[in-house]
């Protein structure tokens, strides 16, 4: 039995796994696969070359950042913040932030009952305009998600109606925060300003 990542001399293998004699493979069937099959492997070693490349950006930076710390006496522990560094000359800015994945509890259903409350006494019949722009902020996308930027937006809004205020402290009360994800950017100063342009490290940027 033929194993699957061996396939015999004169036959490709197609999606179904089934074995075809190369002679009725077209000929540029065997150009797009001979083409795809060189660049793939290039996108894996680079893909193992930025995983390498990240791992060494958050183990240095640690080791520097604990070592600056101990220049105080202080010892750090726990989680890790925003870090900042430059280098002496400033044309390097290195960034490492932490991006918190948020989500909502139960309360956050009790604060659209209460801001319906507000809409249903705040617009008549015949307007349904703010009623429109709730419902839009608590629809859910096409993975059931909520969009946090929209909810939380909502408490920007100076409104005075207790029930508006009550629903304001639900929305802060019922944030969860369900992880946590590091990225690192590095910038590199245009010219003589003080503006930074960020290197890209993804293929689309580049």
């Amino acid at each position: 039995m033929t194993s699957p990542t061996t396939v015999p001399e004169g036959y490709m293998r197609d999606p179904q796994g089934r074995l075809v004699p190369i002679n009725l493979v077209k000929p540029i069937d065997q150009e797009r696969d001979r083409l795809v099959n060189e660049l793939a492997p290039l996108a894996l070693e680079l893909h193992q070359r930025l995983a390498q490349f990240k791992a060494k950006v958050f183990g240095d930076v640690t080791a520097f950042v604990e070592l600056s710390a101990e220049q105080y006496g202080v010892k750090r522990g726990g989680k890790k913040g925003n870090v900042t560094l430059h280098t002496f000359d400033g044309r390097y800015k290195l960034l490492i932030a932490t991006s918190e994945a948020i989500t909502f509890d139960e309360r956050l259903q009790a604060a659209k009952e209460l801001i319906d409350a507000c809409a249903a006494d705040w617009t008549d019949n015949s307007r349904d305009e703010v009623k429109i722009v709730i419902q839009e902020t608590f629809r859910a996308d096409k993975e059931g998600k909520l969009s946090v930027g929209r909810i939380l937006g909502l408490r920007r809004w100076a409104i005075t109606d207790p029930r508006w205020q009550e629903a304001m402290r639900a929305i802060g009360e019922s944030i969860q925060v369900i992880g946590s994800k590091q990225y690192v950017r590095i910038y590199e100063r245009i010219g003589e300003t003080e503006r930074y342009a960020a290197i890209p490290l993804d293929m689309v940027a580049v």
